[in-house]
């Protein structure tokens, strides 16, 4: 393989940048996933694109020490709808796009691993390298499934990581269930008798209907969600008018609903629609209700999660590997293949001085893109050593 392909720092850190400059959204990576193919092919692997919607690209690698099990790692590519804020040379050149959430840092980690282990490839068995497309949202992850990612790569386990701001560097945090919750969307729109605001009793004030509705959702949280369970509902837009004097005919609420556990996720669905449908009659308004499940909730196997800490544990790099850091309201689409496979999704600290992720400031710290290479590659060995 060529010299100029093995992952030294500053090569991690010149890829990294390259993939901040030019951020892609769902199913739009193009140049992206161009990239990273040409680096792994470049690298001797076995490349095969255009899955996952398009935009998605898996890269397979065999040990030389012949057959045996195989496991793939996963990556996300894509980048946010953000105008980014930093000013510094390598910040984005696409006006309102960015990758605000490290998914640059992500797959510059999994392409150095990807890099390395294809120069020596002292292992028994198979590496899938998955580069996927569209966690924004938009589920990749799912389509990536639906397309018969496990059958078309057979693997016996898959593990992902993310970076996290607020842990230190050198930390990192591991769970034994839940990591991330599930994730629903809904967008709501009440419709009335639009009036003048002097004579509000020759209308429906949609206004009143909406702002009592935001307030009593919450209920749905903190009176019918058990105490020792989380659940967050988050309305995050509201849509209504156009005058000083006039009371709107129409007005649209959106948000989230998130929790981990099935059973309070359907609950509260149905709770939700008999909350919005009463009110809705009690105003004399009309409903119009989108209510989409979007991605379920991320829950490691025991057993992966555990390998995944011991590997994390002999590291150098690492000070501290966490196991009881409370999981994230945050989603993630690799849920989707934690469902169809079992394995493990980890924390890796980007710093305490971090921004938050989907903070038009934040930027993915190129210090601990050598370390999460060094991860990728000790996972591997330890799992298909046996």
């Amino acid at each position: 393989m060529d010299d100029r392909l093995l992952p030294t720092p500053e090569r991690l850190t010149a890829w990294r940048h390259d993939f901040h400059r030019h951020p892609e959204t769902a199913f739009e990576e193009h140049r992206t996933a161009g990239r990273i193919a040409e680096l792994l092919r470049q690298a001797g692997l076995e490349v095969v694109t255009g899955l996952g919607g398009g935009t998605g690209v898996v890269a397979i690698l065999d040990g030389r020490r012949g057959p045996g099990r195989a496991i793939g790692l996963r990556a996300d590519i894509d980048a946010l709808d953000v105008e980014e804020a930093n000013r510094f040379d390598h910040a984005s050149r696409r006006p309102g796009k960015m990758h605000a959430c490290g998914h640059d840092g992500h797959t510059t980690m999994l392409l150095g691993a990807a890099c390395a282990l294809a120069a020596a490839p002292d292992f028994a068995g198979r590496v899938v390298f998955i580069f996927q497309p569209a966690e924004e949202s938009e589920g990749g992850g799912r389509v990536m499934v639906e397309e018969g990612l496990f059958e078309r790569f057979p693997m016996e386990a898959v593990y992902g990581l993310h970076n996290w701001p607020g842990l230190a560097v050198g930390e990192a945090a591991v769970h034994d269930g839940a990591v991330m919750a599930a994730f629903d969307v809904f967008t709501l729109r009440l419709s009335g008798r639009g009036c003048h605001a002097a004579m509000p009793h020759l209308g429906s004030d949609t206004l009143l209907a909406a702002c009592q509705l935001a307030s009593q959702l919450q209920g749905l949280i903190s009176r019918e969600t058990p105490p020792h369970q989380s659940a967050v509902l988050s309305i995050t837009q509201f849509h209504a008018g156009d005058a000083f004097n006039v009371i709107p005919e129409t007005v649209e609420l959106r948000g989230t609903l998130r929790c981990f556990d099935g059973e309070l996720r359907t609950y509260l669905e149905r709770r939700f629609r008999q909350a919005v449908e009463a009110l809705a009659g009690f105003h004399d308004l009309k409903v119009e209700l989108d209510y989409q499940s979007r991605y379920p909730a991320t829950i490691n196997a025991p057993e992966h999660a555990a390998r995944c800490a011991g590997v994390l544990e002999t590291l150098p790099g690492i000070t501290r590997v966490h196991r009881d850091l409370p999981p994230s309201m945050a989603s993630e689409d690799f849920a989707f293949m934690l469902e169809a496979c079992p394995g493990a999704y980890i924390w890796l600290g980007n710093g305490v001085e971090s921004a938050a992720l989907h903070n038009p400031h934040y930027d993915f710290n190129d210090a601990i893109a050598p370390l999460g290479v060094a991860y990728w590659q000790a996972l591997v060995k330890a799992l298909l050593d046996d």
